[in-house]
């Protein structure tokens, strides 16, 4: 397996400080992009802790027993531990939230991608998100937890009104908010020259699809990320951004 990635974050225009945290762990093929909030360094540490847990518990095999029961699958025991990691990490900010003071109502999106036997293990929190470039074609493999996509889901506004409506900030799922939380996941097996892409909205807010797309088929990672987050300061940089990207070279 020969894997070339690139991380890189950006604190934007607008924002006095960076909550965003991301993870390139190349011996473990782990990438992680997490987007705290919470004010007053809250969100910083609070997606600190994500990102940790996650590199910490893939690191250390360590899975829920409880959980697994008698699944021994291999891919099955791997999906277990990488939602015991993100399940972890959610509970770890809860109960610092509730010890600190200053420190309450944090939380984190996560996006988790794990290459691991051929197969590519992606999870997530929030409205992170996580592509894959295959054949020229980017798809969104992630499914935003926002209140906007779930209007969009059920047909109630089109994703152009999405762009502007006054609650497209607004998240429906995220780590440290409640004790515990449901983590999406999938695997995919992957090929050669395949790309992921893990972004904060800072980047998905103001970079569409199609450009991101366009960059990962024209520059190498560290060129394209480079790019789209000079793209997004450029339209605004509102938020702060975070691109990780990583193409499978050789499988």
């Amino acid at each position: 397996m020969q894997i070339t990635s690139c991380g890189i974050t950006d604190v934007g225009l607008k924002r006095g400080h960076n909550e965003d945290n991301y993870l390139i762990n190349e011996e473990l093929n782990l990438f992680v992009v997490a987007d705290g909030m919470g004010g007053h360094a809250g969100g910083e540490y609070a997606s600190a802790i994500a990102v940790n847990t996650v590199e910490e518990i893939v690191t250390s095999m360590e899975v829920d027993q409880d959980a697994l029961g008698d699944i021994t699958d291999p891919v099955e025991i791997t999906r277990h531990k990488i939602t015991h990691a993100i399940r972890l990490a959610g509970r770890r900010i809860f109960e610092k939230a509730k010890e600190q003071p200053e420190y309450h109502g944090m939380g984190t999106t996560a996006v988790v991608l794990l290459i691991d036997g051929g197969n590519a293990f992606v999870a997530h929190v929030g409205d992170s998100r996580i592509y894959m470039l295959r054949d020229n074609r980017l798809e969104q493999v992630t499914e935003d937890h926002s209140l906007i996509a779930e209007k969009i889901r059920h047909g109630l506004i089109t994703p152009e009104e999405a762009k502007n409506h006054r609650m497209r900030n607004v998240i429906t799922r995220s780590l440290g908010y409640q004790e515990d939380v449901e983590v999406d996941i999938t695997v995919r097996a992957i090929r050669r020259g395949d790309q992921f892409l893990l972004c904060s909205d800072g980047l998905s807010g103001h970079v569409e699809d199609d450009e991101m797309e366009e960059h990962l088929l024209n520059y190498r990672p560290q060129e394209a990320a480079r790019r789209l987050i000079e793209l997004a300061c450029e339209r605004g940089g509102e938020d702060n951004i975070t691109v990780v990207i990583s193409r499978m070279e050789e499988v």
